[in-house]
């Protein structure tokens, strides 16, 4: 389990003292956390993704130590992180920042409309490049998987874009790349305002946030966390502007484990 960043964090256990600061009281952070790359392994298809009870526990002691400073950052929509999660109900950030639920049994409310049932048909039809090609209904947007078909990748995003140049007004939606995957998803919506707007409601107002993510989507986070006097770590890979990264979604779970285990050492 390695940290490495500008900071030149070596090992878990030797993060700097600004992270140690950070976890040392956890009602003065936030912990936030992108799903799949990020605290679960990448499967297949977005189905076929698995959380291992004991993470599902960890997050379930984190939500309590921090006060309910504990979200989910995902693509996914929060009806689908509910039921993987089941039967935690955390604070989440849904659909890219298209909907919130700042805490536990608070109701949702969305900052977006989502894509035309017209549109979302047309570009499913893409399934016809080949197979290995699966679409994920995420309900404020449309992804495209590839993965199973790595070499489709360019055709599919030329196809994609002129679905959208032909159906879309200028400028109403977006393309966003990940790993193996093309999502459109309505323009102007995106974590990072989302993760703003989160940080300025209860449990999560006033405190600093750690951010964990893989992905370009997750990017443009690790640019507002210094805002808030946190930290973002990256997993997989380097990512300019953050504080380090992990090498992968297991190295984030064991860190978060360690949180649990050093609060429980504590208390003894």
């Amino acid at each position: 389990m390695t940290v490495r960043s500008q900071m030149q964090l070596s090992t878990l256990d030797d993060m700097g003292s600004a992270a140690t600061s950070l976890t040392s009281d956890l009602r003065a952070c936030a912990i936030l956390l992108d799903i799949d790359g990020t605290i679960l392994d990448i499967a297949p298809a977005p189905q076929e993704v698995w959380v291992p009870p004991t993470l599902r526990q960890t997050l379930a002691d984190l939500q309590q130590l921090t006060g309910g400073a504990l979200a989910l950052v995902s693509g996914r929509k929060l009806d689908d992180i509910d039921m993987m999660f089941a039967p935690l109900e955390l604070a989440a950030i849904g659909g890219h920042g298209a909907e919130i639920r700042p805490a536990a049994g608070a109701e949702p409310h969305a900052r977006a409309s989502g894509l035309s049932l017209a549109f979302k048909r047309k570009l499913a039809s893409l399934t016809e490049l080949g197979p290995g090609i699966l679409v994920e209904d995420k309900g404020y947007s449309l992804a495209l998987h590839y993965r199973l078909a790595a070499e489709r990748g360019p055709a599919l995003h030329e196809a994609i874009t002129a679905i959208c140049d032909d159906m879309m007004p200028p400028g109403s939606v977006a393309v966003l790349p990940g790993k193996f995957v093309f999502e459109v998803k309505p323009a102007g919506v995106n974590k990072a305002l989302a993760v703003a707007e989160l940080m300025n409601q209860a449990p999560f107002a006033g405190r600093h946030p750690i951010f964990i993510g893989d992905d370009a989507t997750d990017e443009p986070v690790f640019g507002i966390i210094p805002q808030f006097g946190g930290l973002g770590f990256s997993v997989g890979q380097v990512v300019a502007g953050t504080d380090g990264h992990f090498d992968t979604p297991q190295d984030v779970r064991a860190w978060l484990a360690r949180i649990v285990a050093d609060r429980r050492d504590n208390r003894e």
